[in-house]
């Protein structure tokens, strides 16, 4: 045989060696107890991250609510952290333990999410989740209610809202650290663009002023934060002021490092959770799989990035964590073709041949469930193919900039997998954003 024939053959005995260790990995997924495995893993963690690979598709919404009710009623997790920002997701959080706005159906309280792009959020899917868990709940005595906390960065000026509001009812004679750091963000009309390049422009920031605030704040809900939502809040949100202010103005300058500002940030957000529902509470986190996907797995670490799930496995590895990812081969989503424009249902092209998606669709070609043992040293688990990412903003057309090379072995403990997928249903369209934000990953620096 000739050097060219040894080659393919030996290429086609490592490709039949992949799909066979595909297969030997997957279970078929057609209903929540073909999650009994998946459960059982994951049921002694203490963090339970779940992924998605666009923020539009209905299938990972849907089974990433499966997932999560099985392992609330089964297994008692206590809390979950969402990619979305704290004081929209604090009403949430009210809503579903009973304490405000109990007239309103849980698609009346997702109305109240206004900053683009809304339907990661408001939509059906999520809504039918919030109904059940406040009918979960309300079943329940408050110190055992789940609650559902935003993990993001973006809220800056909601957030010193929030905090002003606080001390006028508590601290009233803590105010002026507070009105100084509004007054120093006023000129810039709420508009995180304008503030973040005029740091570039005149290197003058409203650091200081929002450090000074976060201390303030902080000094004054040590002693409450435990036992007074209310305090826990103002916390929270004076800790979102101060990081969002460091995330615009490192983003502004084009340092890819503002990546490492907002998801230090959620892994930080994740460990206050974790310390405020007690030693035994157990949490889930919903975020999308560049963010809950180890990053040491991925080609993000040559240039210097972390993610939450890199950060909670160096972190937590003793009290268990368990990454959960997502993928599909074809079908529709919900994105947008820009930044702040309006959402569209847009094809999703058959996945890139040679990427995780293709092999997965060559050896499966139905929905699975693929949970990853100690051993990871198969093929499969620890070659490195692209997989496949969709942002908020996506381009079909454009679909080799969407792949991330991945270890899918060292970056999840386990995956889902959808041959075909269909599209969000969202509450209402999209509108232009009041409050814009810069883009971020996965859609691009």
């Amino acid at each position: 045989m000739s050097p060219l024939g040894r080659s393919a053959a030996r290429d086609a005995a490592r490709a039949a060696e992949v799909l066979a260790e595909i297969r030997s990995l997957a279970a078929p997924l057609g209903g929540a107890a073909d999650l009994d495995r998946l459960v059982e893993h994951a049921a002694g963690a203490r963090f339970v991250c779940i992924g998605e690979a666009s923020h539009g598709t209905h299938e990972y919404y849907r089974w990433r609510a499966v997932l999560s009710r099985r392992l609330i009623e089964e297994h008692g997790f206590t809390w979950i952290g969402v990619e979305g920002d704290w004081p929209d997701c604090w009403r949430l959080n009210r809503w579903v333990r009973g304490q405000d706005d109990q007239h309103l159906d849980a698609r009346g309280v997702l109305a109240g999410f206004e900053r683009w792009p809304t339907w990661m959020w408001a939509n059906e899917e999520v809504a039918e989740f919030l109904d059940w868990l406040r009918e979960h709940n309300a079943e329940r005595p408050e110190p055992e209610r789940v609650g559902l906390y935003g993990l993001d960065v973006y809220s800056l000026w909601d957030s010193l809202r929030e905090i002003i509001g606080w001390l006028e009812a508590n601290a009233p004679d803590a105010l002026p650290a507070a009105r100084q750091a509004w007054q120093c963000f006023t000129p810039y009309r709420e508009d995180p663009h304008e503030y973040a390049w005029s740091t570039r422009i005149v290197p003058q920031s409203c650091e200081a002023d929002v450090v000074v605030l976060l201390a303030e704040v902080r000094r004054r809900t040590l002693d409450r934060a435990g036992e007074d939502p209310d305090a826990f809040d103002a916390a929270l949100n004076a800790m979102v002021a101060a990081d969002a202010e460091r995330y615009y103005r490192t983003m502004v300058g084009g340092d890819r490092r503002s990546w490492n500002v907002r998801d230090t940030h959620m892994a930080d957000v994740v460990d206050l959770l974790a310390a405020h529902h007690g030693p035994g509470s157990k949490g889930l986190v919903w975020e999308h799989n560049t963010h809950i996907g180890d990053a040491r797995a991925t080609d993000m670490v040559e240039d210097g990035l972390v993610n939450v799930g890199q950060l909670l496995r160096e972190r937590h590895a003793a009290d268990g964590v368990v990454l959960v990812g997502f993928a599909s081969y074809a079908g529709t989503v919900i994105a947008a073709g820009a930044w702040g424009d309006p959402e569209e249902v847009m094809e999703v092209p058959a996945a890139r041949p040679g990427s995780h998606e293709d092999l997965l669709h060559q050896a499966l070609g139905e929905p699975a469930a693929l949970v990853f043992g100690p051993d990871r040293s198969g093929p499969w688990l620890s070659g490195r193919y692209g997989h496949r990412a969709i942002g908020v903003v996506y381009h079909p057309w454009r679909e080799a900039g969407n792949y991330v090379p991945t270890r899918m072995g060292g970056r999840y403990d386990a995956l889902l997998w959808f041959q075909d997928t269909a599209a969000l249903r969202p509450l209402h369209h999209e509108q232009p954003p009041e409050e814009p934000e810069f883009e971020t990953e996965p859609t691009g620096f």
